[in-house]
């Protein structure tokens, strides 16, 4: 599944996704589970009403990795 998002079209970060799932582009959204409950609070929400499904990812560094970054990221999402 993680494998699946590095060659999918995608947004990374929070800022990105968010406006992904506001614009209805957004087809999975990734959470990482260690990532700040403040910062993912909104996108959270906002998928729910919005029917988007989100998959949770054990670390921040394993999201990143699987979106091919050096660094972690707290969100992703997979375009549709």
């Amino acid at each position: 599944m993680l494998e699946s998002i590095k060659s999918s079209k995608k947004t990374i970060g929070i800022r990105q996704s968010l406006k992904a799932v506001e614009n209805g582009i957004a087809g999975t959204v990734y959470i990482a589970k260690d990532a700040d409950e403040k910062v993912v609070r909104n996108i959270k929400e906002l998928c729910s009403v919005s029917s988007i499904e989100i998959v949770y990812i054990d670390t921040m560094k394993q999201l990143g990795k699987a979106c091919g970054i050096e660094v972690g990221a707290a969100v992703a999402c997979v375009l549709k």
